[in-house]
């Protein structure tokens, strides 16, 4: 296998693994601030419906943690196989946010295990949701770091390369690139939307299935609502990112956007088909790209005739933006008008039509994910070090990809097949009413006891 086929084969297996392991990583960073939320909520009412949920959520969290901890063990391996060259320059710089996204895991572990241990142990309930918040710091700092990592990529400053040699390494200059803000921001408030759409698709999906308990339209409405104030977040965040991607990598908004030729008062495109570099059937919405840009509507917009034709991102990522957008203002829509219905008493929000609008949420917000990633990562290419290092520059040269790329397919299939199956049973063989009596038969029993 010649050193093309290395570089197809390595980018084949890193987005692959990438792309299974973002969705373990996005309910491992959201989950735990749902889990706090929802027991902090059941404590301050008195709610035991509540307080459930934290705990049942939190038996579904650990089997993802287990997974994520499996795939993100092979992102490791990966990018010292498959990419040495990268990591033996930028390794050397950027190795500190790496070594403290492992030390945010295992603080967020160690708490999550006691967390667990102690249920029911806490004669005041407060104290035991304490033991959530270093859960869902560690598990917010751990994504923090490794994001730290990939915004380096896209803007890498804090050290100098002189006759190809590193010199005057600075790793928090490298940290604190321009990238990291809204890097940071965007990936840690579309983990909690996801996970807050992801968790209400599973209470719309309980209720829909005949189970109409109090449990299961609390939660609908808890996540409902997260998932609307992060969905907001979201979409502010995005509006910073449009505008550091026209001051820091212009040739990726230009191809995300197709904007050919550099010029004032620059439409924004959506949909639409590319036919000899001519744009047929999108919508354009007149003076929104240079609004996105820089905040005016008749600014200029650099366009891709500004760069040599081997330094523009593949044009397909604007398809990627378009997923991402329409699903993002899909799911903002969803909410408000599920939000509205339940404050002013629509009948339509129990129909089960909307009830199956809300389960297919919790996909698409998957899918945003993904295709949110996929335009970040392709966005830069040809590039893994933008201006520095070329990706097909940094690939190893083995003939062994290919069958890597098989065995890590195995895994990833085992791994998805048999998370869900485990979790589907857990949830299927003990069911909230079940649950809800056995609690009160233990409590009731506990107040026997102290009465004698």
């Amino acid at each position: 296998m010649g050193n093309e086929e290395a570089v197809f084969f390595s980018r084949v297996l890193t987005e692959l693994t990438l792309s299974f392991h973002i969705i373990y990583a996005t309910i491992g960073v959201g989950v735990p601030l749902m889990i706090m939320i929802a027991q902090w909520v059941g404590i301050k009412k008195q709610d035991e419906h509540y307080i459930l949920l934290a705990r049942r959520w939190t038996r579904g969290f650990v089997i993802t943690v287990a997974v994520g901890v499996v795939t993100g063990t092979a992102i490791g391996l990966q990018l010292s196989l498959l990419w040495p060259n990268f990591m033996e320059l930028a390794g050397n710089v950027i190795a500190l946010p790496l070594f403290m996204e492992t030390f945010a895991f295992f603080f967020e572990a160690i708490f999550l295990g006691i967390y667990i241990y102690t249920w029911d142990r806490f004669k005041n309930a407060k104290r035991h949701l304490l033991l959530l918040i270093p859960v869902a710091l560690g598990a917010s700092f751990s994504a923090i770091f490794i994001t730290i990592v990939n915004a380096f990529m896209n803007a890498p400053q804090g050290f100098d390369l002189v006759k190809g040699q590193l010199v005057n390494v600075r790793p928090l200059v490298a940290m604190f690139n321009p990238a990291m803000p809204t890097k940071v921001a965007h990936v840690l408030v579309t983990a909690y939307m996801t996970s807050a759409f992801i968790l209400a698709a599973i209470g719309a999906y309980r209720l829909l299935k005949g189970s109409n308990h109090t449990y299961h339209k609390k939660a609908l409405f808890l996540t409902m609502k997260l998932g609307f104030v992060f969905s907001i977040a979201t979409a502010i965040i995005g509006d910073f990112s449009g505008k550091y991607l026209a001051e820091y990598q212009p040739e990726k908004l230009a191809a995300a956007e197709w904007h050919f030729e550099t010029g004032e008062g620059a439409p924004l495109i959506l949909y639409g088909v590319l036919a000899n570099d001519e744009v047929k059937y999108a919508i354009k919405i007149p003076y929104a790209l240079s609004f996105l840009a820089h905040s005016s509507l008749y600014s200029s917009v650099i366009g891709l005739d500004q760069f040599p034709e081997e330094d523009i991102p593949p044009l397909y990522i604007h398809y990627l933006f378009d997923v991402m957008v329409t699903i993002g203002m899909w799911m903002v829509g969803l909410s408000v008008f599920y939000l509205l219905g339940m404050w002013l008493k629509w009948s339509f929000i129990e129909a089960k039509w909307f009830r199956w609008l809300i389960v297919l949420g919790g996909p698409l917000s998957i899918i945003a994910i993904e295709a949110g990633w996929w335009l970040a990562e392709v966005g830069r290419q040809p590039w893994i070090l933008r201006g520095i290092m070329r990706t097909h520059e940094a690939a190893t040269s083995s003939g062994q990809v290919d069958v890597m790329l098989w065995l890590f397919v195995g895994l990833y299939l085992i791994l998805g097949i048999g998370s869900v199956l485990v979790l589907w049973r857990m949830f299927r063989k003990n069911p909230v009413e079940r649950e809800l009596a056995d609690r009160a038969a233990e409590k009731a029993g506990d107040q026997k006891w102290i009465l004698k």
